[in-house]
């Protein structure tokens, strides 16, 4: 007796998500043309899945293809188009191709909604002009299209990037009004370019009035703050300050710490945060290896660099090319050192011969 295949709709489906990671477009397309000989015949619902699958592995272009000569079957919706106009936003990062994208939505008659403007405007935010944005911002409001929370962060974010700070808060207020609490994103959109103009005061202000207002802050929050510091001191104050808001800092929390006080010379907050994260139950990754041993090389502490790339080694961490060049230079170094130390001890000299082309 025939044993009935093992396969499924749903493993199938599983299937296609695998070729998109894989960014084998054609498999994932031939799976899902495959689904009604297992008795499943795809809808708007799963062929949007696959759109949604290539869009984010960044198959963007491939998913737009599809869309556009799938028609027939899959009449043109909105949410369709908003999820390759998010591929182009996001994933592929191209505001150009999402102005592109954006525009034939408008000359198909493709409506567009708050998930539309979102998309764009949050794209134009990151890579776009202020003035570009605002008028994202108008032209949606004036279409009859109520923004969200995503549309205001992304517009006070590009408002406070802008040094429009003034502006910025005056929409946070409007938010408000308008019966959209601002979140800790929204705070993020405004601490984060303060810090970045080292606008200190002022990204301080945000923070307390967003802890006044009850709302937790995030890792992000603090990176941005830790970013701006600008002693020991203050960088210690925040570590206290997350630990009393079970704000747990993550790996990339330490490897900036010890990238700051590498840079500020500070060997001993380098240790002492290095320790700190087996106690945070943390483990040193490759990065946070590299970025230590890079900052304890250019501040002298030769050894120490040396001791830690062994370590990263016999945890199985390949080490960086320009990590290894540096640190066989310097055991190369060491070990010449050694040996005209032991030659002239003995009254002799090591004779080095370099030739002109090596030079």
């Amino acid at each position: 007796m025939r044993r009935r295949s093992l396969a499924s709709p749903r493993a199938v489906l599983l299937l296609i998500r695998r070729y998109c990671a894989a960014r084998d477009v054609a498999s994932a397309i031939a799976a899902f043309r495959s689904l009604p000989t297992f008795g499943f015949e795809p809808g708007v619902a799963q062929f949007q899945g696959l759109l949604g699958a290539l869009c984010r592995h960044k198959n963007v272009k491939d998913a737009e293809h599809l869309l556009l000569s799938s028609e027939a079957e899959f009449p043109f919706q909105t949410k369709s188009f908003n999820i390759v106009l998010n591929g182009w936003c996001g994933a592929a990062c191209s505001a150009r191709e999402a102005k592109r994208f954006w525009t034939a939505m408008e000359a198909r008659g493709i409506e567009r909604d708050v998930v539309s403007y979102g998309s764009m405007i949050s794209c134009f935010s990151r890579a776009g002009s202020l003035d570009t944005v605002l008028k994202l911002f108008n032209r949606m409001k004036e279409a009859g299209v109520v923004p969200d929370r995503k549309v205001y962060n992304a517009v006070v974010h590009k408002l406070a990037k802008g040094q429009c700070v003034d502006e910025a808060r005056a929409l946070v207020r409007s938010m408000e009004e308008k019966g959209v609490a601002p979140d800790t994103a929204t705070y993020n959109s405004l601490i984060k370019p303060l810090c970045k103009a080292r606008k200190i005061k002022e990204a301080r202000e945000m923070f307390d009035e967003m802890v006044g207002r009850g709302l937790s802050a995030s890792v992000r929050t603090f990176h941005a703050l830790f970013d701006a510091a600008t002693s020991p001191a203050e960088v210690f104050e925040l570590l206290d300050k997350m630990k009393t808001m079970h704000c747990e800092p993550e790996i990339d929390t330490y490897i900036m710490l010890i990238r700051k006080f590498c840079r500020w010379k500070q060997h001993d907050s380098v240790e002492k945060l290095w320790n700190a994260m087996p106690a945070n139950g943390l483990s040193p990754d490759r990065s946070a290896y590299i970025v230590l041993i890079h900052g304890l090389f250019l501040n002298g502490k030769l050894e120490e660099a040396a001791k830690y790339y062994e370590e990263m080694k016999a945890k199985g961490f390949p080490p960086e090319e320009k990590t290894e060049s540096m640190i066989q230079a310097w055991l190369a170094g060491r070990e010449l050192a050694k040996a005209s130390a032991a030659v002239g001890s003995r009254g002799g000299s090591v004779s080095l011969k370099v030739t002109r082309r090596e030079w």
